[in-house]
């Protein structure tokens, strides 16, 4: 009779599980990561494994936060104060997020934030802002509606919730009733939230992106139709013709993974890049 058949079983266990953690170390500590460091030299690779500046977003503000007129703008970013590699976050709000909270010390709700930007994009690019739920300046459509029922019955009083006075409603009067503007600190809890959709085209002219930012705030990228408004606004600013610039946003764009996964999306740091490089701004 040998050793082995003489050991109690449990022994046997621990043993076989050893050689498990033996071998799990080897294959995943040391075969999987050398693999992995090996492949990543490969041509076509080697850089994105390296770390690049162009795998990161960037602001093409000025000194006062405002868009430099002859740089792609990227989009919106809850990264730190704007695509922070060591704060990368999102804005952690919801389709419910609608109403803001006014004053010194006040934030503004995601409809707000998209209300504002949409706004601001199709006033730098003479288009028009305008989307649904969101009022000619640029806040949340949102009503505040006090009912005699509670949530229910006829309403008694109505508030414009993210219009701090003294701003004039977007609404003179809703249900018979006169729209009154939203005071900083007054509580409007028992009001009933009522966002108005108003006569905004169902598909604004702003694309979604150019309003949203990305869930770590670092992306690089913009959609081709974010690119595509932007392009007469740069050819206007670095003396370009529109074809040319077409020519180098597609030179930027990336297609969707396998063909299948993912959307076409384009490189606004590379894309800038070339920008400088084949056509620069004198002073700039």
């Amino acid at each position: 009779m040998t050793f082995l058949s003489r050991m109690p079983s449990w022994i046997g266990h621990h043993l076989a599980a050893i050689r498990v953690v033996i071998v799990l170390t080897l294959v995943l500590g040391l075969a999987y990561p050398l693999a992995m460091t090996a492949l990543a030299q490969l041509p076509g690779l080697r850089d994105d494994a390296r770390g690049r500046t162009a795998l990161i977003g960037q602001s093409f503000l000025d000194s006062k936060g405002h868009p430099i007129p002859y740089y792609f703008q990227s989009r919106p970013s809850n990264a730190g104060s704007g695509y922070d590699a060591s704060a990368s976050a999102a804005g952690n709000l919801g389709p419910e997020s609608t109403v803001d909270v006014l004053g010194p010390d006040g934030k503004q709700s995601l409809l707000t934030q998209v209300c504002a930007r949409s706004r601001a994009v199709g006033e730098l690019e003479h288009v028009d802002g305008s989307r649904p739920y969101c009022t000619s300046d640029g806040v949340g459509a949102v009503l505040g509606v006090f009912r005699d029922g509670g949530t229910t019955g006829k309403a008694t009083r109505v508030v414009s919730l993210d219009q701090a006075c003294p701003a004039k409603p977007f609404l003179a009067a809703y249900d018979g009733v006169s729209v009154a503007c939203a005071k900083a600190g007054e509580d409007y809890g028992a009001a009933v939230v009522t966002p108005v959709r108003g006569d905004a085209p169902a598909h604004p002219k702003v694309p979604a992106d150019a309003v949203t930012a990305s869930g770590s705030g670092l992306d690089p990228q913009i959609s081709p139709a974010y690119a595509e408004l932007q392009t007469p606004r740069i050819a206007r600013e670095r003396g370009m013709t529109e074809a040319a610039v077409r020519k180098l946003v597609a030179e930027c764009t990336s297609g969707r993974a396998l063909g299948i996964l993912g959307e076409p999306a384009v490189n606004v740091v590379r894309l800038n890049a070339a920008l400088d490089r084949t056509h620069p701004v004198k002073g700039a």
